[in-house]
């Protein structure tokens, strides 16, 4: 498992470890040898069979999987650094997703390690057919139980230096997603308020790109070029 916050802002080693570090790197430095061992690194792609359900819904976590905190403001606090931020109120800001940031995952039945990451056009795509599917109402809590009175009211994919995510606070890559939610239910903005909810995790369905591009059928074209591939380099060779 991987270094992960403490709630007390420490770091432990995975799910049982001890919250002893100050910082993710020295987790990991203490653990390096752990480390070396995962070395997959898989690419996820959109299925066309199933865009409706790329992201099903956003979920609100206290251990986001890629590691960026939202920033939230409402009347009780505002940690915000423009002006208008104190009209607002009961909102989030925060990454949905990261273009090739790697993500660790740990899969129970073959009891492997491994990473996954999103190409910048996948990301795109997510948060097209994220709005595009009217998914933009739906939320959960901790991957677990549907909730209500959290909408997302808006949703951008960074473009340049002088994109508005700056304002929040975030310097992250180009093509990065963020998303502003408006939460109306009185549980999970209390959770947000106390810091026991930290930030967002994607939730829908994604194709590892290898086996996805193995399963498909070839083209007529494709075909073609593999056979004067053959035809050319057989050729080649009886001269």
């Amino acid at each position: 498992m991987p270094c992960k916050k403490c709630k007390d802002g420490k770091v432990k080693w995975g799910n049982t470890g001890s919250c002893e570090y100050d910082t993710i790197a020295e987790c990991e430095e203490a653990n390096k040898d752990y480390y070396e061992k995962t070395t997959s690194i898989v690419e996820l792609v959109i299925n066309d069979d199933s865009q409706e359900l790329a992201i099903d819904a956003i979920s609100l976590v206290s251990s986001p999987a890629i590691e960026q905190d939202f920033v939230f403001f409402g009347k009780e606090k505002n940690n915000l650094t423009f002006a208008k931020v104190d009209e607002e109120k009961r909102m989030l800001v925060s990454p949905a997703l990261i273009p090739n940031k790697q993500i660790f995952r740990y899969d129970p039945n073959t009891d492997s390690e491994y990473y996954v990451y999103f190409s910048p056009d996948t990301v795109k795509k997510a948060s097209e057919l994220y709005l595009k599917h009217n998914n933009h109402h739906k939320a959960t809590y901790e991957h677990q139980d549907r909730v209500s009175g959290v909408l997302t009211v808006e949703s951008w994919i960074k473009e340049g230096k002088q994109d508005k995510s700056k304002l929040y606070g975030y310097d992250l890559p180009n093509g990065t997603w963020f998303v502003k939610m408006k939460i109306e239910n009185d549980e999970l903005w209390n959770k947000i308020k106390d810091g026991e909810l930290k930030g967002l995790s994607i939730e829908g369905y994604f194709t590892d790109k290898m086996e996805k591009m193995s399963e498909r059928e070839p083209t007529d074209q494709e075909i073609l070029e593999a056979l004067n591939e053959i035809i050319n380099e057989n050729q080649t060779n009886s001269k």
